[in-house]
Parts: C-alpha cells; sequence; structure tokens
C-alpha cells in the first residue's frame, strides 16, 4: 500500500521555496517574528482557499483536527486562530504579490507553446480589464466605491496562452481603471486588448514607443481626420478600414501617430464596434477576432470568484484582504502550473474540484488527477 505524501504537500512541492524566502527577506517579513513564520501563515492560507473553507476559523479547525498530519504537510508551528489572523493584518501583503509574480513566470513559461488567438501574429497577445467586488462600507472603510458602499477593484491583465494573470493591481472602487496602466511594464511586441474604458492617448503612446502594440475600442466621440483608407473586407464584417490622426488638442499632443481605426459589424450579436490600434500589418477580421478574444478575462474573472475565496474575506484590514486575494491568485497559479507540468487532461475546474476533497489523502497526485471513467 502507498504509504508517501499528502497530497497538500506533494502540491507544495511545486512551489518554488527559494523565491518565497527571497520576497520574505526583501520585505522583512520575519522582523520582530519568532515562530510563526511567513511559510506557515501562506501555507495555512493555501490550504483554505484548496479545501474551500468559509472563514478563517473554519480554516484553524480544519487543521488542528489534523494536527499529527501538520509536519508531514510542511506546516512546522501550530496555527491558532488569533496568530494567523494578526499575521493576516500586520505581515506585509507585497511578500505574497512578489511571490505570485514568482509563479506567473513559471507559469507563463509552461504555457509559451500552447496556439495564439491569431495564428499569424506570432507575439504574446495580452488582454487588460477590471473587475468589482462589493463590500460593506461601514467595515471596509478604507476602500470607497459608492455613498453607501465600499469595494476594491482588481486590475488584471492575462496572457491569453493559458489564461495566466501576469500583472494584476488591487485598488479602491473609486480608482479609475486607467490608473494602474502607469504601473504595467509593456512588453516589446506584445498586442494589449482593452475596452474603451481605457482611453488614455498618454498611455497608448507609450506602449507604442515600446514598442508594442493595443487593440482598443474606440470611444464615439473621438475627433479625429481621416488620412487614407484600405478597401474593406465586408464578408468578414469589416465596415471601414482607415488610417487617421487625432484632432482633439489634448489627444494629439499626447498622441502624435497615426492610427488605424477599423469598424466591425458583429453579425452574431447585430451590433457596430469601432476598434483604434497601432498595427496596420494584421487583417481588419484578426484585430476583430483579437477583440473578441477579450472575454476570456471575464471567465478569469468568473472562474475566481466561484472556485476561490476572492468575495468573502477573513479579515477587515486592507492588509488582510489583499493578502488573502494574492494568495487565492497563488492557489490559481498553483493548479494551471501542476495541470501542465503532470500534462493533466482535465480543466482547471475539475482539478480543483478534485484537490479540494483530497489534500490528506495520500494517493500519488498524478494517480489522483489523471485517472478517470467517462
Amino acid at each position: 500500500m502507498f504509504t508517501g505524501q499528502y497530497v497538500f504537500s506533494q502540491l507544495a512541492e511545486f512551489l518554488p521555496k527559494y523565491e518565497f524566502d527571497k520576497c520574505v527577506a526583501f520585505h522583512k517579513g520575519h522582523y520582530r517574528v519568532k515562530s510563526f513564520s511567513c511559510w506557515t501563515q501562506f501555507l495555512a492560507m493555501l490550504f483554505g482557499q484548496l479545501t474551500r473553507r468559509e472563514s478563517l476559523r473554519e480554516t484553524v479547525t480544519c487543521l488542528q483536527a489534523h494536527r499529527g498530519k501538520l509536519y508531514h504537510l510542511g506546516i512546522r508551528q501550530t496555527v491558532s486562530l488569533s496568530t494567523l489572523a494578526y499575521a493576516n493584518e500586520n505581515r506585509d501583503w507585497r511578500i505574497y504579490r512578489d511571490f505570485a509574480s514568482s509563479l506567473a513566470a513559471v507559469a507563463k513559461r509552461l504555457y509559451a507553446d500552447e496556439p495564439g488567438p491569431v495564428p499569424e501574429f506570432e507575439g504574446n497577445v495580452y488582454v487588460l480589464d477590471s473587475t468589482v467586488v462589493d463590500l460593506c462600507l461601514d467595515v471596509f472603510w478604507w476602500a470607497p466605491f459608492r455613498r453607501a458602499k465600499a469595494a476594491i477593484k482588481l486590475h488584471t491583465v492575462i496572457d491569453l496562452r493559458g489564461n495566466i494573470p501576469t500583472f494584476v493591481s488591487i485598488t479602491d472602487g473609486i480608482t479609475h481603471d486607467t490608473a494602474p496602466m502607469r504601473e504595467i511594464d509593456w512588453e516589446a511586441g506584445a498586442i494589449y486588448v482593452m475596452d474603451r474604458g481605457y482611453v488614455d492617448f498618454g498611455e497608448l503612446y507609450r506602449i507604442c514607443t515600446v514598442p508594442a502594440f493595443f487593440v482598443i475600442r474606440s470611444k464615439a466621440n473621438l475627433a479625429f481626420n481621416r488620412i487614407g483608407s484600405v478597401p474593406p473586407d465586408r464578408d468578414a464584417g469589416i465596415r471601414c478600414d482607415q488610417t487617421i490622426r487625432l484632432t482633439g488638442p489634448k489627444s494629439k499632443r499626447r498622441y502624435p501617430k497615426r492610427l488605424r481605426r477599423i469598424r466591425y459589424f458583429d453579425k452574431e450579436q447585430c451590433r457596430t464596434m469601432i476598434f483604434l490600434t497601432n498595427n496596420f500589418d494584421l487583417s481588419g477580421a484578426d484585430v476583430a477576432l483579437l477583440y473578441k478574444n477579450r472575454w476570456e478575462v471575464e471567465l478569469f474573472f468568473k472562474w475566481i470568484k466561484q472556485h476561490l475565496k476572492v468575495k468573502t474575506f477573513w479579515g477587515y484590514t486592507e492588509n488582510a484582504v489583499k493578502t488573502q486575494v494574492w494568495i487565492a491568485i497563488c492557489t490559481y497559479l498553483l493548479v494551471a502550473i501542476v495541470k501542465k507540468e503532470l500534462k493533466i487532461d482535465r480543466t482547471l475546474y475539475e482539478i480543483l474540484q478534485i484537490l479540494s476533497i483530497s489534500a490528506l489523502d495520500k494517493t500519488p497526485l498524478f494517480q489522483l488527477l489523471s485517472e478517470f471513467e467517462l
């Protein structure tokens, strides 16, 4: 009979502990810490996310019920409710943000061989969007949104090869979508797909200078002059394909280069959309196809809200909320890494469902995830 590692400890082996220790050292996470390490805090929260606990108390209760197994799960210290809650409120949340960035880099390498949405374009394609998580203003006073409501926003860039979140910024609900664009390190040769809420011609021009490309939906009141056009592919829904220059006082100063303007008619939804891009090589149909793939980021938001704990929070301070969200993102990335490393032919949803009831099982991970009957 197999008497090896628990499933949870097998999962932990996919986490680059050396990178985690570097994040802790950089942010001085163990300053004045005597026993309860950041790694123990991370594993306890990871256990709560994987097993879909509803509260911090539930997580600690389950861990204490199996205290004889904690050492073999990689948790070297006793986990108490007050200690874990204090750690979430006071340990720098940026430790887990930086560790999530390390996991995203690993996942991005693993999914680099996945086909892109447009075969004619060999570079990476990213989608930028945000989602709102509603909160109670009386409790989460630090995250204003409406007069009687609080909220946080998750501003996210995902790589369409594997739907890997490569950038996430957590802000209060009133922060405009364009604000986190200044924090993004735009990748040369890539295409960024955005909705019209991200029309900031200063940032779009910065993308051009990288150089990189963008596809963004135009606002209705755009002021421009047409300086040229090409015959449109009406069979593909392209109604016009123009080269333009901006004429608005601020917009032409912030974006002095020419742009490509494409008007597209979507037969399925029976509506017309206008796109702006700085890529003059792709066909109009490919530009429209890139924008259609923007829906993938909506599916990502729906996935993490349904299957991870990012809507109900286990602490009330800003630090505790951000810590929980970043560890949830680490959980998503860990599942994506395991899927690719073990070559599992299952969806992320199926893998997470199996792991949620098997964390304390001793079945080999590959056997647990790959053996199934249709």
